[in-house]
């Protein structure tokens, strides 16, 4: 629609007294602002890019240079040492240039050569510098000299306002372990899960794979570190979620919810308005690269974060600058225009437009309505499928409509919240709502879809391949706090804004599905429903103490929780498993995850002295241990010394190579039945938590990863709460969420009780005395 207003720009007729030519200034004059704002956008991803190529340094620092050179040889002083001569000797002869003329010209080449080789001279010191993460190993509150010497060499290097990608090319590559080192780390992993006889067997399966077949994998893997940006990267996102034939629903995407005590409008197309001009605003800051990086860290994900799609189960896709949106609605789908003439709508117009699709009262077409259960099913299917009936005709260009999309909207026609007279059953049904809706009323291979219910709550399911939960994490965490404190809404819970009641209206997508794609359809959808209807979800706030309680004791809230989930994993099962913490190495180039293995020798004697009665202060000291053993854990993960990245690169190598390891075919077959993720709270000064302390995130969740297992994602919000989401299947009758949870909060207690020191009987009467 936009652009057949736009081809109406001017008509002509031919008659007999000549040509009769009729021009619409206004369509004109929006052509030409559109070509405006283009051409406004690529003269600044010009200048970031000329500003990221240049870094450390600055575009103004060649004219530095040139203005000293030029001084120096004003001085009759000769900084090149004969250099200037020799280029000036090498310049073509020109009648044009006088000899003053061409040592200027001289000048400037050897100026700029100059600056350019001090450019690579200080990205090199750069990358030197950022290769240090002593600084990580060193006791709180006592850092060295070493380190402080650190810090202040990257901040003179690193420059003022660094921008989204700056440190990109100065962040080092991940390194490879030496495989010994690994092997060491992974048999002390398992210590306290094998009984003697399994532990011995583990450790001559060890030894014969370091002494055979091992160093020839880790040459081909190192071969791999010298010319691969990361080693692992490309692997994991390959073979890790792009190459599974399962759903990707519940198993590999997760969500995020809404806060937790607050709902901005009950109005639905208002909350989506503000919603998807945030994501929108959120792009345009990623594109000029205006938002702030965080730390010298690898920023790489988040140029990925709209307008991609899995477009086939091996292929992740990313198109520029889309500028419209999907939307679903009771069955139908359509295309939303989000931009005009390259202005980007006002919420309220966004608002008008979402209002039209929800009047809407067209049925959707035959086979329409649950045509998205085909992302939610087996992989293989959905391939087929497409290649059969989704790449040519009018389904083709629907499908491309949704895929090149900048992102997909759920209108959906439920309310969703902790609510009504069953708050905690309704903040599990919310969850559940997000992780796999209704099966086919999400996109799952869109990054992610954005659901917006019909009492205003809202949330996003997030596909996994391009990105891991802190990036989505930051990206929702903008798009609140610019829909609650930036956008805001009227009174009435209208968006603000003025309205242009001639803008199209949105278009509804048509689609030709033949009866076999629609029993592929139900056939899906019956494995989606199954999968769904399986998974067994517990929301909660923790609300009895949070961080500001557990720093206080000296501890690292981390290391807290997780002894806390070691503690309650065992009363639960009576037994201790492989624990999986979820640890970023973003300190490299194109770096994602690594494992954090939280279940230690020093966890496990704390636990079985808890469980055993043992004395407060043995405890204590057994806590102080494990707590800082997984510090040591999680500083070598973030540090690139983690086991199971490792282990799974030398494993693909065999594979690529023909040749089988028992060693690494037990590793990586073995399950993670307690699986967790802590969601990290990146942007607080977003949030205004003193003046609006009800607008806290209930943070995002996930599935569990094995079937006899536990899923465990939470995020600490604030000093006072901790928010969980717990994840196991009703197909295992040992497993239940609602009985985690309360154990959960029952170690929490326990944890805290043992490290607080029971008071005397003076401190007890001078405490009274004080009151």
């Amino acid at each position: 629609m936009a652009e057949a207003h736009q081809a109406v720009a001017f008509q002509f007729t031919i008659t007999p007294e000549g040509i009769d030519l009729r021009l619409s200034y206004q369509a004109l004059t929006q052509i030409y602002l559109s070509g405006l704002r283009s051409w406004k956008k690529r003269i600044s991803r010009m200048r970031n890019r000329v500003i990221k190529g240049v870094y450390p340094a600055s575009p103004s620092s060649w004219l530095f240079v040139v203005i000293a050179i030029l001084a120096t040889m004003y001085m009759r002083s000769d900084p090149s040492m004969g250099l200037i001569a020799k280029i000036q000797e090498h310049l073509p002869v020109s009648l044009s240039l006088s000899v003053q003329g061409q040592t200027m010209l001289s000048v400037l080449v050897f100026s700029t050569l100059l600056w350019l080789s001090l450019i690579l001279t200080l990205r090199f010191c750069l990358k030197l510098l950022l290769s240090y993460h002593r600084w990580m190993f060193e006791q709180h509150g006592h850092i060295s000299t070493t380190t402080k010497v650190w810090v202040t060499l990257v901040r003179l290097l690193s420059g003022r306002k660094p921008l989204l990608y700056s440190y990109q090319t100065s962040l080092p590559c991940l390194p490879v372990p030496p495989i010994k080192d690994t092997l060491e780390r992974y048999l002390e992993s398992v210590r306290p899960l094998l009984s003697g006889p399994g532990f011995q067997r583990m450790t001559v399966l060890a030894a014969q794979f370091e002494n055979s077949l091992g160093n020839r994998l880790q040459r081909y893997l190192k071969l791999k570190a010298l010319w691969a940006t990361n080693y692992v990267s490309d692997w994991w996102e390959e073979y890790i979620y792009l190459r599974g034939r399962g759903p990707i629903m519940v198993n590999s995407n997760y969500y995020g919810m809404d806060f937790l005590y607050v709902t901005p409008t009950p109005i639905q197309a208002a909350r989506a308005g503000n919603t998807i001009t945030a994501l929108l605003l959120y792009r345009r800051k990623v594109n000029s690269e205006q938002l702030t990086p965080v730390s010298p860290a690898t920023m790489f994900c988040i140029s990925l974060s709209l307008s991609t799609c899995v477009s086939s189960p091996d292929v992740l896709q990313h198109w520029q600058d889309s500028e419209f949106v999907t939307v679903y609605h009771r069955g139908r789908y359509f295309r939303l225009w989000v931009y005009k003439a390259g202005r980007l709508l006002s919420p309220r117009e966004i608002e008008y437009q979402i209002q039209r699709i929800l009047d809407d009262p067209s049925p959707p077409g035959p086979g329409e309505d649950r045509l998205g259960a085909l992302t939610a099913g087996n992989r293989v299917p959905w391939c087929a499928v497409r290649k059969q009936y989704f790449s040519s005709g009018v389904n083709k260009r629907s499908l491309d409509c949704i895929e090149r999309a900048a992102f997909f909207v759920t209108l959906d026609d439920e309310e969703q919240g902790m609510m009504g007279e069953d708050p905690v059953g309704n903040l599990d049904r919310y969850a559940k709502s997000l992780l796999h809706g209704k099966c086919y009323d999400r996109w799952f291979d869109k990054s992610f879809s954005v659901v917006v219910y019909k009492n205003g709550k809202n949330g996003l399911n997030a596909e996994h391949s391009w990105a891991d939960a802190p990036t989505v994490a930051h990206l929702w965490e903008f798009t609140l706090a610019t829909d609650a404190f930036q956008l805001g809404y009227t009174e009435d819970g209208h968006c603000k804004g003025e309205v242009e009641h001639s803008l199209p209206p949105p278009q509804r997508l048509t689609w030709d599905i033949p009866v076999e794609v629609q029993e592929q359809v139900s056939i899906s959808l019956s494995v989606a429903q199954a999968l769904a209807d399986d998974v067994d979800c517990h929301v909660f706030p923790f609300r009895d103490f949070g961080k500001g309680r557990i720093k206080k004791l000296k501890i690292s809230p981390d290391a807290f929780i997780q002894l806390a989930l070691q503690l309650a994993y065992y009363r639960d099962r009576k037994t201790f498993c492989l624990t999986y913490e979820a640890s970023m190495t973003r300190l490299f180039r194109e770096g994602r995850t690594e494992t954090v293995r939280s279940c230690s020798n020093e966890g496990c004697a704390f636990v079985k002295a808890v469980e055993s009665g043992e004395g407060p202060e043995h405890c204590r000291r057994l806590f102080r241990l494990a707590a800082e053993k997984h510090q040591n854990l999680y500083r070598l993960a973030m540090t690139g010394s983690g086991i199971d990245r490792h282990l799974f690169c030398l494993y693909v190598v065999s594979k690529y190579l023909g040749v089988e390891s028992p060693f690494l075919t037990e590793v990586l077959s073995e399950p993670w039945r307690l699986s967790t993720s802590q969601t990290p709270v990146q942007q607080l000064e977003l949030f205004d938590m003193k003046n609006h302390p009800d607008f806290i995130s209930l943070g995002g969740g996930f599935g569990p990863v094995a079937d006899d297992g536990y899923g465990v994602s939470y995020i600490i919000v604030g000093e006072d709460m901790i928010n969980y989401h717990v994840s196991c299947k009703h197909s295992f009758s040992e497993t239940d969420s609602h009985r985690f949870g309360a154990q959960i909060s029952r170690a929490l207690l326990d944890l805290l009780s043992v490290l607080t020191p029971a008071k005397t009987e003076n401190s007890q009467a001078q405490d009274k005395k004080q009151q």
